[in-house]
């Protein structure tokens, strides 16, 4: 069985070898995807990321949610809690630094902070995920912990995992902190993961 450090490599090294014009038309084709989603249509508060390490790249789509009118917000390591991320509002002319990983993300403002529970849709990163929703992301567990603090019941925010085609493995090992996507977009296709 592949460990999740062979996995998370391979993967890693397959989006990164995706050429420019491979990266632009997928990121177009992912806007595409996501647009007429009710989860997009009815969600006003969303959070994303800016994209790292041939992660497919969400300027087209941040563009396109600014447009609609949409409210976004950014990850930020969290400045107290080590290992959680908070939520920032992030605007046009929002200013970035890098943080300790060479992620852009805004200076801390705490009075435009929202909390997660608040969130209408999150859309998260990973590194692989698998037919059955599981998500290996980082290794930093950033997004399981925090969003660990979800009740399991809870109505939002909405999980969309964002990912390449290529991400798409045949089984993602599973660790118990682990926190499965419900939905999954990749450029070609919409997926939804029922309850297992």
């Amino acid at each position: 069985m592949t460990s999740r450090q062979q996995l998370r490599s391979h993967i890693r090294s397959l989006r990164r070898a995706l050429s420019a014009e491979q990266q632009h038309q997928a990121s177009l084709d992912l806007v595409q995807q996501l647009l007429p989603r009710p989860e997009v249509q009815q969600a006003q508060h969303i959070a994303l990321y800016l994209t790292n390490d041939g992660e497919l790249d969400t300027s087209p789509l941040i563009h396109a949610l600014w447009q609609q009118g949409k409210t976004l917000y950014l990850p930020l390591l969290h400045p107290v809690v080590p290992g959680y991320l908070v939520f920032q509002l992030y605007k046009p002319d929002s200013l970035l630094k890098p943080n300790q990983f060479g992620i852009g993300e805004p200076e801390l403002n705490c009075s435009l902070v929202c909390p997660v529970s608040q969130l209408d849709l999150i859309f998260t990163p990973l590194v692989a995920f698998d037919a059955q929703g599981q998500r290996l992301g980082m290794g930093g567990g950033f997004y399981d912990r925090t969003l660990s603090q979800l009740s399991s019941t809870y109505q939002k925010p909405a999980l969309i995992g964002l990912a390449h085609d290529c991400q798409q493995v045949e089984s993602v090992p599973v660790e118990a902190w682990d926190i499965p996507l419900p939905l999954i977009c990749t450029p070609s296709r919409f997926c939804s993961f029922s309850e297992q």
